[in-house]
């Protein structure tokens, strides 16, 4: 099953939930050299999903650590990621950042349109991540999150005065397919490919990033 962002390249969202997650958790692992580790995952309570963490009212329902040292399980191998999938196959992919990438995160709105921008500049992208609750993540290489601050002043705005954060060491994002409760599932609006294998320097997107941000305000 295929559902399509618009503006965007296809993202393929199988329907084996289950079975995705592993297959998605091993191929993040292998293919693109992330760490990776489980989170909490989603149970059928009295007719309504709900967070394995147990709190109903968890502001990422089956999205969130399911441990205080998540960021000691992460793991880079595809075999330990198998292992940790088959133990909890419903578990969602949680990556974390400030080890391969830092990720850039914008509101949606504001997502879209420096994608557009920096597509149309021909600036090179790095995976590009949508999620249920509004938000895009922009991978780039780690450092970014030091930098940001000055690269916001340097473009005349206020780094407090932007919707616009730097995930780096100590923070993770979610992978697709990983749902957020009922709000429905994470989404590549740039996918994984081998053409973004290389991923970009956070200054070579903070121009259009920050000017979208800028025009949300």
């Amino acid at each position: 099953m295929e559902e399509t962002i618009p503006g965007t390249e296809t993202a393929q969202i199988p329907q084996q939930r289950g079975a995705s997650l592993l297959e998605a958790a091993v191929r993040y692992a292998e293919e693109r050299h992330w760490d990776v580790f489980p989170g909490t995952w989603l149970e059928a309570v009295d007719g309504e999903q709900r967070c394995s963490c147990a709190d109903r009212a968890c502001a990422l329902p089956g999205a969130h650590p399911a441990r205080a040292d998540w960021a000691a399980q992460a793991t880079g191998s595809a075999t330990v990621a198998r292992l940790l999938w088959q133990k909890q196959p419903t578990a969602s992919i949680l990556l974390p950042t400030g080890r391969t990438f830092d990720a850039i995160d914008v509101p949606e709105t504001a997502g879209f349109l420096a994608l557009a921008r920096m597509q149309r500049m021909e600036l090179t992208l790095g995976p590009v991540a949508l999620t249920p609750d509004r938000r895009m993540r922009f991978f780039v290489l780690p450092g970014a999150a030091a930098k940001v601050p000055e690269l916001v002043r340097g473009l005349g705005w206020s780094p407090v005065s932007l919707d616009l954060a730097a995930l780096g060491e100590g923070a993770y994002v979610a992978a697709p397919p990983t749902r957020y409760g009922v709000r429905g599932a994470v989404q590549w609006a740039c996918p994984p490919t081998r053409t973004n294998r290389w991923l970009p320097d956070v200054a070579e997107l903070m121009s259009p990033l920050a000017y979208a941000c800028g025009r949300e305000r």
